[in-house]
């Protein structure tokens, strides 16, 4: 019976998750060897601590963040980083515009982004070398996770979702900075993370188990219906008409009650807290913060109209609204699968007339305002914003680069070089890093791998990027093999 303890379970150093039942009941059996309760708790105390870390720049800025997903892939040469004197199908057929800072320009698609790239940092250095992730589900999966899977086809196409898989950045969040408030501690919204019909992949908390999956609030309608955040629902969240708060705290304290008087072991274990679970699902729904935070039309119609009154523009609203109501994780995928036309990223074809009039001022509009708005309420100090796809387009049009055909108004998969939006939680303000060759082929210095991206969130949260995680064999993993980007921390 006897057992010197480490961390809790081996899994993560996550002293808050406390001790286990099966722990506490080895106790008995340690009185022998003159281990009792209050001995095992300070043993497992010296097994957590740690030695201090070096307060490098921006190491637990944040509080919060929102993941600004563009799935699909967008065009970094037609969005942000356009090139001048280069070939006619390597150029964009957009024209450029100057920014807020001197020397930078973005095509004429991000007109408001250009006028508050003064309170962001860019990447334009963006890259990988893929290996099966050539196409979208195993980039995806590799962004999520920080970690690419053992079976990927040539496609670069992966399995469903598994309980097996690597957890989504965000369960690794709220596992090891769990909220304070009654409020969902991660959302996604509107739609699933999807490629063909691999719904899901990377968007889960896998080997976590899923007490820590995302709360996933996909609105009823297809990706064309723009009005679907005006009928979210949130059933869940609800209490039925016949069960009214007061009866609901009625029967938490009949529980306690019983479990007062419960054998003195169990009594133990409940002053450890783990009916933790429990509370917080009581807790939220009693508050009605969340539903609160879901109210979109308790925003001015001035403010909905100014990111957009679109499905990515409202999400985008909502996303504010949660981490304002206490949410640790939001992400935001665009509304629109890979694999499909009309304001989808994936523009293997009509790239202009579909970037221009659909996907662009969407993203424009949407971004800017979050950004702004967040700035405007002091939200931005502690909430992480990042946007970025899973890779950019090729430098060249009408060239295939994973198999795909491409009209001469199209670009295919890029994964060699791309770029990210950063902004908040200590975050350096109107910074570009890295730098992109003469046609955003590749990097000409400073390359940055997405997990470095990954990385360099979990860096914001206080959290060591090599922090162990044990998987479902039991295996040892670092929540990412990668080194945080403090280069764009202030």
């Amino acid at each position: 019976m006897f057992r010197i303890l480490g961390a809790p379970g081996k899994d993560l150093c996550d002293s808050h998750l406390g001790v286990s039942r099966r722990d506490v009941i080895r106790v008995g059996g340690s009185g022998l060897l003159g281990l009792t309760l209050g001995n095992m708790l300070r043993l497992q105390a010296q097994a957590n601590e740690k030695s201090p870390k070096v307060q490098a720049p921006g190491w637990g800025k944040a509080k919060s963040v929102i993941m600004v997903y563009l799935q699909g892939g967008p065009s970094h040469l037609d969005l942000w980083d356009p090139k001048e004197n280069v070939p006619e199908n390597v150029k964009s057929p957009f024209k450029n515009i100057s920014t807020k800072i001197p020397g930078v320009q973005f095509t004429e698609n991000l007109p408001r982004l250009a006028q508050i790239n003064d309170r962001f940092s860019m990447i334009r250095s963006m890259s990988y070398t893929p290996n099966g992730l050539f196409n979208h589900t195993a980039a995806i999966y590799q962004l999520m996770t920080g970690y690419t899977t053992d079976k990927v086809s040539p496609s670069g196409q992966l399995e469903p979702p598994s309980p097996q898989d690597f957890p989504n950045f965000g369960s690794n969040i709220i596992r090891l900075r769990p909220t304070e408030e009654p409020m969902l501690p991660f959302v996604m919204l509107p739609r699933p993370l999807q490629e063909s019909n691999v719904i899901g992949k990377g968007g889960t908390a896998g080997f976590l188990g899923k007490a820590y999956d995302p709360y996933t609030l996909y609105p009823e309608g297809d990706d064309l219906d723009m009005n679907k955040m005006d009928r979210i629902k949130i059933d869940d969240l609800q209490l039925r008409p016949d069960v009214f708060a007061a009866r609901l705290r009625r029967r938490a304290r009949l529980r306690d009650i019983v479990n007062a008087k419960m054998p003195e072991i169990n009594a133990a274990v409940e002053n450890f807290e783990l009916d933790t679970y429990y509370d917080q699902a009581l807790n939220l729904i009693v508050s009605g913060r969340a539903r609160e935070a879901f109210n979109l039309s308790a925003e001015p119609a001035g403010l909905r109209d100014k990111y957009g009154r679109n499905t990515f523009g409202q999400s985008c609203l909502l996303a504010r609204r949660l981490v304002e109501a206490g949410t640790r994780v939001v992400e935001v995928i665009w509304p629109k699968v890979a694999n499909s036309d009309n304001h989808s990223w994936d523009h293997h074809s009509g790239l202009t007339s579909r970037m221009r009039d659909k996907s662009a001022p969407m993203l424009d509009a949407g971004l800017s305002a979050l950004i702004e708005d967040l700035d405007d309420r002091g939200l931005l100090e502690e909430t992480l914003v990042v946007a970025i796809g899973e890779f950019g387009r090729s430098p060249q049009r009408g060239v295939s680069t994973s198999g795909n055909n491409n009209s001469a108004d199209g670009r295919d998969h890029w994964p060699y070089c791309y770029t990210s939006v950063v902004a908040g939680a200590g975050v350096k303000r109107g910074y570009v890093h890295g730098k992109s060759d003469q046609t955003a082929s590749a990097p000409v210095d400073d390359p940055v791998h997405p997990i470095e991206l990954l990385a360099s969130i979990y860096h914001a949260f206080g959290i060591a990027p090599d922090t162990i995680v044990y998987n479902h064999l039991n295996q040892p993993r670092e929540l990412v093999k990668a080194d945080a980007l403090t280069a764009i921390f202030a």
